[in-house]
């Protein structure tokens, strides 16, 4: 067997690092980081973390839409795209009519287990669709107060049509929330949604998330954030928001009731 030669051997050595600490590893959560979020556990349509709430905001700031804004408070109206409020209207006759088939059947022949449970069906679909056209409460609002920095975030969720629909106020303290974009691509919606992850005091460790904003274009949500960054932080913002007018997929019957203990704590400064 071959020996190396000592010439090759102190060849080697001078191309060998000098010994030492390894270098210092990057950060595991920047802020710009095209590739994964900071945020853990990560949403799964991700697409970018946006500044802290303290730090220097990245956009202008505007609202897309605003209810109220005041020195203690501000209340930002959530309007869905990803439902055709238009649509219930649409199917609520469409559903009756298999109902006023079933009964004539029943009242001719008589009743049998097949059409009680085409009735059943039906029934169901139509009593969700008016339920959802004529009761489920649009714009559902995020408040921000200022005086407290809290979030509260009027939160609806629809159900069994034969239930009661479940109404939850949920309160955030404003320095545990972090703004984070996503991009949504379904057959319900499609587009850049204004997202908030609620974190552990401290850490990045996310226990809760809603919506601040649904579908719009990824610079005007940055301004959202924006907006609402520095109006937490106690500096001047627009009070003009870019759309004025209500959406046309308005319900007939105000739903959104704030419980009377919430609703003062929203829109007051402690000790008011």
């Amino acid at each position: 067997m071959s020996q190396k030669s000592p010439s090759r051997q102190r060849r080697r050595k001078a191309h060998q690092p000098p010994p030492g600490p390894p270098p210092a590893a990057r950060p595991p959560y920047t802020l710009y980081d095209p590739g994964f979020s900071r945020l853990k556990p990560q949403s799964e349509c991700w697409e970018e973390d946006l500044p802290e709430p303290g730090e220097q905001p990245m956009a202008s700031p505007r609202l897309i839409r605003l209810s109220e804004l005041n020195d203690t408070w501000m209340e930002i109206p959530r309007y869905e795209d990803r439902i055709s409020w238009w649509g219930a209207w649409v199917l609520l006759p469409v559903s009756l009519a298999p109902i006023f088939y079933a009964l004539y059947i029943s009242i001719q022949f008589g009743p049998n287990s097949s059409f009680i449970f085409l009735f059943f069906v039906f029934s169901s679909i139509a009593l969700y669709m008016f339920r959802m056209a004529v009761f489920a409460p649009r714009g559902t609002p995020v408040r921000l107060n200022r005086k407290r920095q809290k979030v509260y975030v009027y939160e609806h969720k629809r159900g069994w049509p034969w239930f009661p629909w479940r109404t939850t106020i949920k309160v955030f303290d404003w320095a545990d929330v972090r703004g984070e974009l996503i991009r949504r691509s379904d057959i319900y919606a499609s587009g850049y949604e204004l997202s908030c992850a609620v974190c552990k005091p401290g850490t990045y460790e996310v226990v809760d998330r809603f919506s601040l904003n649904f579908q719009a274009g990824s610079i005007p949500l940055k301004s959202v954030w924006s907006h609402c960054c520095m109006y937490m932080q106690g500096r001047r913002v627009p009070a003009t928001p870019v759309i004025r007018h209500v959406p046309a997929s308005w319900t007939p019957v105000n739903t959104i009731r704030w419980p009377e203990a919430l609703d003062r704590e929203s829109t007051t400064a402690p000790g008011e």
